[in-house]
């Protein structure tokens, strides 16, 4: 079998910002397949990291916006799409009935589960390759890239990867 892929050695002479282009949807690839193995085939774009946030860690939509660094509007579209192919409900909020709360349905729990396992799976085989050292300072580098970011105020475009 034939692969386009850079060689090895080709990756490491390559600048940072080509190698995380080269690296986006790894987590989201896994979790997809994961999902897709499940008959959960349907969820829409990001709507894999909000079912594992709220199944992981019962995250809030807020908190998931500002972990994401998207609009709120982009994550309503795709909550809404959640809601509608059944992975999602909405419930008025008894204590403030101005506000919605969202919970996770059976399909919700099962797709965010698959979800969590996959981000699993890639964070033991990237523990395996570059060591708890390796992971601290990627996480040490991708904080400063979003500090950075956030510096300039650079916000997510449209149709911008």
């Amino acid at each position: 079998m034939t692969t386009n892929a850079p060689a090895v050695k080709e990756h490491r002479e390559a600048p940072l910002s080509a190698l995380l282009y080269a690296t986006r949807g790894t987590y989201t690839g896994a979790v997809r397949r994961a999902q897709a193995k499940l008959g959960y085939k349907d969820v829409p774009g990001s709507g894999e990291f909000i079912l594992s946030a709220m199944e992981w860690s019962g995250a809030s939509i807020e908190s998931i916006v500002r972990r994401l660094g998207v609009s709120k509007q982009a994550v309503s579209q795709a909550v809404d799409a959640l809601v509608v192919r059944g992975y999602l409900e909405r419930a008025q909020d008894p204590t403030d009935r101005r506000r919605v709360k969202l919970a996770l349905t059976d399909r919700g729990h099962a797709a965010g589960r698959a979800a969590r396992q996959a981000i699993e799976q890639v964070d033991r085989e990237l523990l395996a390759r570059v060591g708890r050292e390796g992971i601290a300072g990627a996480r040490a580098t991708l904080i400063a890239l979003l500090e950075i970011k956030r510096k300039y105020k650079v916000v997510h475009l449209p149709g911008v990867p």
